[in-house]
């Protein structure tokens, strides 16, 4: 147990091995909820777009019989954080409109009379820490049979994903008592190239249009709601935004203790429908910034779509983007030959990598007025913290196969023009697949030549 705290400790130092068994059930959204104007069954944990806590979109399906796995990658998001420095601008500023005030005329308002807001601001929660060590844990447990050597692991150079990686293999030593014990082998600086970073295409444009539009359509009456509940606070949308966003952030960085915490006192401030949309904006974010609606999105993602070629066909990266070729090309820091590969990056760069390979297609762009109820394009379903992509190598009756499974979701592959009904959804034969990644290989590239043009 002691060598199991050491390892969890890498990254958090005030983690306790108390509160990381306590917590499980609270990362499995298990945990009952009471919020006012809302259903007794709606948890707005998974209405916080790219801050809700992983959670298993469905329950992992084995291969079919009669199919050996062979080879898996594994790309995930850090855990949960505090909010960014820029975003914590907003989120103050609503704290202290709010505490200005002489009278409240709502009682969902009152703790802020002792509320002291403590927050950091970038790093890792200790609930963000406990997601990457559950998440290696979990890969050790499921995979075990196919592991025969350390994994290699990788990550992108921002503190949280390091720490992120650290404690993921930390997970995955403690679960195969320390039989294996896999180090973070390459750290990619996001300063250079780097197929886990998506902020070196130069005209890349943000989603600032889109997302600005639809705030102004659902925030305005939200502010006046809270307005009128504080009279002379004068929030702005933005700041609505930003108070929304801090029911989660306060919610993770206040569940640090051996006795399972409740919800933020923020989240009450908030109907069931407030979480729809502020959930629908961080969806509209993703796919007007690196997603399909942004004409310089995807392509962001093809370094890493053409390295992930590289391992499951074992033949050298073929790529002009982002990819570092020094580190790609020595087999020390990009070997071919593991059965278990994990990188670890951020929300943004995953979903250029989901649009590169072709998942989660949309049949027409998203809305800036209002959401489809039939798109597939759930922000909190597809990279919540901690939230992964796994990618299977499978061989099925001596043919190989590939399978892609996003927070435990089998993707159906509908771009595989081999997909065998007997072998249920989502298989892929390994030739067929590389075959439709034609976006990635074009050229080395795809649209890369645009972001410098």
């Amino acid at each position: 147990m002691q060598r199991t705290r050491m390892a969890v400790l890498f990254a958090t130092a005030w983690l306790g091995i108390a509160w990381l068994l306590v917590a499980r059930d609270w990362m499995q959204l298990k945990v009952p909820l009471v919020l006012v104007n809302t259903r007794p069954d709606f948890d707005p944990r998974k209405s916080w777009g790219a801050y809700s806590p992983f959670f298993s979109v469905e329950e992992y399906v084995p291969p079919p019989g009669g199919c050996e796995i062979t080879q898996v990658n594994i790309l995930q998001r850090h855990g949960a954080r505090f909010p960014t420095s820029g975003a914590s601008v907003n989120i103050i500023s609503a704290v202290r409109k709010l505490q200005s005030v002489n009278e409240y005329t709502h009682p969902a308002l009152d703790f802020l009379r002792s509320f002291v807001y403590t927050l950091g601001t970038t790093d890792l929660v200790p609930f963000g820490a406990l997601q990457s060590f559950e998440a290696g844990s979990t890969v050790f447990e499921r995979y075990h049979d196919l592991v025969n050597a350390d994994p290699f692991v990788r990550a992108s150079s921002g503190l949280r994903v390091v720490n992120s990686a650290n404690n993921w293999t930390a997970g995955f030593s403690a679960a195969s008592h320390h039989k294996y014990n896999p180090s973070l082998s390459v750290i990619l600086s996001e300063e250079g190239n780097d197929t886990l970073e998506n902020h070196m295409c130069n005209n890349a444009g943000t989603s600032d249009p889109q997302t600005s539009e639809w705030l102004g359509i659902y925030a305005p009456t939200i502010t006046a709601r809270l307005n009128a509940w504080a009279p002379g606070a004068d929030l702005n949308d933005r700041e609505t935004s930003a108070l929304i966003s801090l029911c989660a952030f306060h919610t993770a960085a206040s569940t640090a203790n051996a006795t399972l915490g409740p919800l933020s006192p923020f989240c009450a401030l908030f109907t069931e429908s407030d979480f729809a949309a502020f959930d629908y904006g961080a969806d509209v974010d993703k796919y007007y910034y690196t997603g399909y609606g942004a004409a310089l999105g995807r392509v962001q993602g093809v370094g890493y779509v053409n390295e992930l070629l590289a391992r499951l066909t074992g033949m050298p990266v073929q790529d002009h983007t982002q990819t570092n070729t020094t580190l790609d090309a020595d087999p020390a820091t990009f070997p071919l030959d593991r059965t278990l590969y994990a990188d670890f990056s951020h929300d943004n760069t995953m979903v250029a990598i989901f649009g590169a390979l072709g998942l989660f297609q949309q049949p027409r762009p998203l809305s800036t007025s209002g959401p489809d109820a039939s798109r597939t394009w759930h922000t909190h379903e597809m990279v919540p913290f901690g939230g992964r992509m796994v990618v299977e190598k499978l061989r099925c009756g001596g043919e190989e196969y590939v399978r892609i499974l996003v927070n435990d979701a089998v993707q159906s592959l509908c771009f595989c023009a081999s997909n065998p009904s007997n072998l249920g959804v989502g298989l892929c034969t390994l030739s067929a697949f590389v075959e439709s990644q034609s976006y990635a290989r074009s050229n080395g590239g795809g649209d890369w030549e645009q972001c410098f043009s």
